[in-house]
């Protein structure tokens, strides 16, 4: 049984993290009034200020304000700044039984995808895939629907994503319903042979990926179809793949070729053209909470995912 986190209210503290790169302090801060303007409180993590390399200070570092976050009574929510690199060098210090005796709203998507996987493999707690702070909601120019996004953290509501938001495309015809689960298409497959594989059986699997040539798309969807990702899925979500253009080499095999290749010969429910991920508008959505894929009405119905 998925546990859903407990709703935010005004007067709430929030926590915000750096798990793995560095935010821009300026992106930040911008983004911290963003969350104060929702009328929550923010305490935001030591290592968010720091710089080791390419990471947000030492793994010791970043692994210590996860746990003090989960573990303070008064951050009602974890929400992550950035992306970059390095939250997979910390999943395995993680205590989950931190997780389970204190959960909360968990929030992030890109490198993140790597904390999200680890805490639906040792949790039952249902995560959101969604828009961070210093690399969306702090940019000058955010699009109404990536900060609406947050709206899901303080009321139970259901969304139904439709061409309302963008054009959708049915890739494979079908009807098909059961968890949310995915992420970043390229940590998604460094899951793969680690205690946090994903697990897509009777799931709805969505990807997306940033900056990915056609060959590297190409390259990680075969390794998910040999590891039997694909197959298992009830259902795939093909969402945004931003600037996944060729440019190392001249002659390429289309996105839509490679989709082709690969998403359509598994019969699985398919549709494409979702707004989540790197993409503006940055929908969120709850990872492990139920949803409906409708190809034929275009649309994606999912549950709350707060209680």
């Amino acid at each position: 049984m998925k546990i859903a986190p407990q709703k935010l209210k005004t007067g709430d503290t929030v926590g915000v993290i750096a798990p793995a790169s560095p935010p821009v302090a300026e992106k930040l801060d911008a983004a911290v009034q963003y969350l104060k303007k929702l009328g929550l409180r923010v305490k935001i993590g030591r290592a968010s200020g720091k710089k080791h390399g390419y990471l947000a200070g030492t793994d010791e570092e970043r692994l210590r304000d996860f746990h003090d976050m989960f573990q303070d009574p008064s951050v009602k929510a974890v929400i992550c700044a950035c992306g970059g690199y390095g939250t997979g060098r910390i999943a395995e210090k993680i205590d989950f039984d931190v997780i389970k005796s204190h959960p909360k709203i968990f929030w992030g998507y890109s490198d993140i995808t790597f904390l999200h996987m680890a805490i639906q493999k040792r949790t039952n707690l249902i995560t959101f895939h969604g828009p961070m702070l210093s690399s969306d909601i702090g940019k000058e120019d955010v699009h109404p629907l990536t900060k609406q996004s947050f709206q899901q953290l303080f009321q139970k509501m259901s969304l139904t994503l439709t061409e309302d938001v963008s054009p959708l495309e049915a890739v494979v015809k079908g009807k098909a319903k059961g968890e949310l689960i995915g992420g970043n298409l390229a940590l998604l497959v460094t899951t793969l042979g680690t205690p946090f594989e994903i697990d897509t059986r009777g799931k709805l699997l969505f990807i997306e990926d940033i900056d990915e040539e056609p060959y590297k798309i190409d390259r990680m969807l075969n390794h998910l179809k040999m590891a039997g990702k694909l197959s298992d899925a009830a259902g795939i979500l093909l969402c945004d793949f931003h600037d996944c253009i060729p440019k190392k080499r001249s002659e390429s095999l289309t996105l839509k070729e490679i989709i082709e290749d690969y998403i359509v010969p598994e019969g699985k429910p398919a549709l494409s053209g979702f707004q989540i991920g790197h993409s503006s508008p940055n929908i969120a959505i709850p990872i492990g909470a139920e949803g409906m894929l409708d190809t034929e009405k275009k649309q994606l119905m999912i549950e709350p995912g707060v209680s």
